[in-house]
């Protein structure tokens, strides 16, 4: 084991801060320079520092809208954990219920969200339950199918160990088929977390919302719609950074409850 060093990383951890960083940083630099030197005009290619003036300056509209699109994924993603934690224990404890029920969530999973939306939005009058459906009807399916895989996944010596000592289905599922699952379960959510926040962002757009509902996707769709590209960009590292984040702290969810005892926690540590 490689002893840690500043704030606790190790050389290989501040590698893997630092590469990632600098390229970033070039990439900036590369296109700041470029729109400068070609005269690109802002309305075609704003730079990175008018974007980022453009942030900060329209902080106030796009902060409200930032706040509305995360109610929506965060509730999606709430609602898609405990669903498909649910349905998946229910599939683990019947084979003839996962068989009649998973192709159906497959179907819903294949199926184009924005040939979807447009039926919820007939089919539901609160504009922000219908963003809510469809950013879960995204993000519930990896879930479901990493959960129902962790549940089936569990040793089968060990099975057959709480067989017999006669342990009740409960306590299979409960000291066995859980713990076997929660790697798998936390890796959907960190795939859901991401779809659940690209899924606000579609139905936004198919749904065309403003008002009170306005969240980044609808000033996205305002910014085009006045040329104002530097807020649109503004807009869209919101929503990219958004993205990081989420991934980001539901990574940090899954190590802290993973470190203790799992093995791609132990590894991690250990490298």
């Amino acid at each position: 084991m490689k002893e840690p060093g500043f704030l606790g990383l190790t050389k290989d951890g501040w590698l893997r801060v630092i590469a990632p960083a600098v390229i970033g940083v070039l990439v900036l630099a590369a296109w700041e320079i470029t729109v400068r030197v070609k005269e690109v005009p802002s309305y075609i290619l704003p730079g990175p520092i008018l974007i980022a003036q453009t942030l900060v300056a329209d902080w106030p509209s796009l902060a409200v809208s930032l706040g509305i699109t995360l109610e929506i994924t965060f509730a999606a993603l709430v609602a898609a954990a405990v669903l498909g934690l649910l349905l998946a224990i229910l599939f683990a404890q019947s084979r003839l219920i996962e068989i009649s029920l998973f192709p159906y969530a497959v179907i819903l999973q294949v199926t184009p969200i924005v040939a979807i939306a447009p039926l919820i939005i007939i089919w539901v009058d609160d504009v922000r339950l219908v963003l809510l459906i469809c950013a879960w009807i995204v993000a519930f399916f990896p879930i479901l199918s990493n959960t129902t895989l962790g549940l089936n996944s569990a040793d089968h010596n060990l099975l057959d160990l709480f067989r017999l000592y006669r342990a009740s289905r409960w306590q299979v599922l409960w000291r066995l088929r859980l713990p076997s699952a929660m790697p798998y379960f936390l890796a959907g959510l960190r795939i859901a977390g991401g779809l659940a926040l690209i899924g606000a962002i579609v139905a936004e757009f198919v749904a065309g919302t403003g008002g009170r509902a306005s969240g980044l996707a609808y000033r996205i769709l305002e910014a085009g719609y006045q040329l104002k590209i530097p807020r649109m960009f503004a807009a869209l590292v919101l929503v990219s950074l958004t993205g990081i984040a989420i991934f980001l702290v539901l990574s940090l969810v899954s190590h802290l409850l993973l470190r203790s005892w799992h093995e791609s926690a132990l590894k991690r540590d250990g490298q």
